[in-house]
């Protein structure tokens, strides 16, 4: 008789944690590593005038968990920010409106940390700007005063942080994003199939002789190996036999290409059960997309030639892996292989096998790329992921604010109305829709305008002529500036709502360095439901 011993339990299988599943959504989109990043930013808000965009920025900060907010608000609530305002009640009347909206906003996320000015300790934005505490990113809304925009704007020089300015009047509203010097970003979340990059027209050895060993005796292979070829393997046979007619040269012109795709076409068997081979049509799919010689993308090349306004920007580690791979670029003429392999109708192993080779190769590219950053003063520390995320996302590395100050802001505003006034001349032949420039001049002339004072159109277009000498003369600025001015200065708690949704957007996406901010203005027309990105 023997006895059976049950000498090993069941593994226990730990499902979600709380916070996993509170924040589930959102750490799809950004990972873990954004949603760190999220805890540990500390926002600013100098909310000014009606402020109702941005409260509801901040609320869409608050609820995916942002680590610490902090408003600076010097107003006490009023009637009138009971009618615009849901984050006040009538209990609020005559008492802090910054106190007022950070309790309630906390309510929403009570992992949140939140603060509030002016208080007993801080009375001033200029002792806050002063105080220990660092900002990741600042944002007011209009109108503002001028000198509190100018302790702003000299903090976000000083600090490096970003500021982001909104403003929201009526049916109108704008957000612009300082910058204050190049934002690269590296997790620019391309879609999967714009990665995948096989090299067909430049294998490496390991390539070309695993796809000679399957393809060495291809006419007597049996039906199911013959129907389970990785069409790169196929792919790589045919060109071998195209260059030997071609005096090794590859298909580069459409011509070529679509007559190389009928030569992989006609070599499927039809002659089988199936009446065809999946693995082959899957082949002649991929020619024109695959058989492409690699060329230096534009983001990645404004990046290789951007010349740094200061040294010790260059020291940073983006930079010094950015420098490494350009070196890599310049020696084998290609970029780091990412080493992701599409699915593919192949055998199992087979296909495990070809993915270990573009595995293998990244690797060794990621390799030489780290030795190069390592051998570098400053690179010793540099963490070998950070290498690898760059490898693996160096075709759709993006460099925001590339120009940073280069171009005085008037010279730029001026620039590009002209380019606007060309683009709405042609608008009608092109079928495209006008530009949404005349809401941002029209809101200009207001950023600095006291809540008690009262706004004209003549006097916005007296703001615009000095902006944009001509512009006031504009049928559509004209409208625009009439639609401000009979806001005046109001805000519709709906379109704040709206843009502060897209403001806070744009704002996870500066904090997480994760898929690619707006540069640098947004521009939205709330009676056409429109938006449109001007770079002033």
């Amino acid at each position: 008789m023997t006895e059976i011993v049950m000498s090993q339990t069941p593994p226990i299988l730990h499902g979600p944690s709380e916070k996993e599943r509170k924040y589930d959504r959102q750490l799809r989109l950004w990972a873990a590593s954004g949603q760190a990043a999220l805890e540990s930013a500390n926002i600013l808000l100098v909310n000014s005038g009606a402020g109702t965009v941005g409260v509801e920025t901040l609320k869409n900060l608050v609820l995916p968990g942002i680590g610490r907010s902090a408003i600076y608000d010097d107003e006490t609530v009023t009637e009138a920010d009971l009618g615009v305002n849901f984050f006040l009640e009538e209990s609020s009347l005559g008492k802090s409106r910054s106190q007022n909206l950070t309790e309630l906003l906390l309510e929403l996320n009570p992992e949140v940390q939140g603060s509030w000015y002016p208080n007993e300790d801080i009375k001033s934005l200029e002792s806050l700007l002063s105080s220990p505490s660092v900002f990741t990113v600042i944002l007011y809304t209009n109108p503002i005063k001028p000198e509190y925009l100018s302790l702003l704007e000299s903090y976000s020089q000083k600090h490096k942080t970003p500021l982001v300015a909104i403003h929201s009047a009526g049916f109108y509203s704008y957000f612009q994003i300082n910058l204050p010097g190049a934002f690269p970003i590296v997790d620019t979340h391309p879609d999967e199939t714009a990665t995948t990059d096989l090299r067909l027209l430049a294998p490496w050895p390991e390539l070309v002789g695993f796809a000679k060993d399957l393809t060495r005796d291809i006419d007597n292979l049996s039906d199911f190996e013959h129907g389970h070829l990785p069409y790169v393997v196929i792919l790589l046979h045919y060109l071998e036999k195209w260059k030997a007619d071609h005096g090794g040269s590859c298909p580069s012109t459409y011509k070529e290409k679509t007559e190389f795709r009928s030569i992989v076409q006609k070599a499927a068997r039809t002659d089988n059960a199936e009446g065809g081979e999946e693995n082959f049509d899957e082949a002649a799919a991929a020619v024109l997309k695959t058989l492409v010689v690699p060329s230096l993308p534009s983001g990645l090349k404004e990046v290789f030639e951007y010349e740094h306004a200061e040294p010790a920007e260059q020291k940073s580690g983006f930079w010094l892996i950015a420098d490494a791979v350009k070196k890599f670029y310049e020696k084998h003429q290609s970029l780091p292989l990412p080493g992701k392999v599409p699915d593919m109708k192949a055998q199992s192993k087979v296909y495990i096998q070809l993915q270990n080779i573009y595995k293998a190769k990244a690797r060794q590219d990621a390799a030489e790329i780290l030795e190069t950053v390592q051998a570098t003063p400053g690179g010793e520390d540099i963490d070998p992921a950070e290498v690898d995320l760059f490898c693996k996302n160096a075709a759709f590395v993006k460099l925001i604010n590339a120009t940073g100050g280069k171009i005085k802001r008037a010279d730029r505003l001026k620039e590009v109305a002209a380019q606007e006034a060309v683009s709405d001349e042609m608008a009608e032949m092109t079928l495209q829709p006008l530009s949404l420039l005349p809401i941002y001049l029209a809101l200009q002339p207001t950023a600095h305008v006291s809540s008690g004072d009262k706004i004209s159109a003549d006097g916005i277009l007296e703001g615009v002529a000095k902006l944009v000498p001509g512009a006031e003369e504009n049928e559509r600025v004209v409208q625009a500036a009439h639609e401000v001015a009979r806001a005046e200065g109001g805000e519709l708690h709906n379109v704040a709502a709206l843009v502060g949704g897209m403001v806070a957007q744009e704002l996870i996406k500066i904090v997480t360095k994760q898929y690619i901010p707006i540069d640098n203005t947004c521009v939205f027309d709330g009676i056409n439901s429109r938006t449109q990105v001007l770079r002033l």
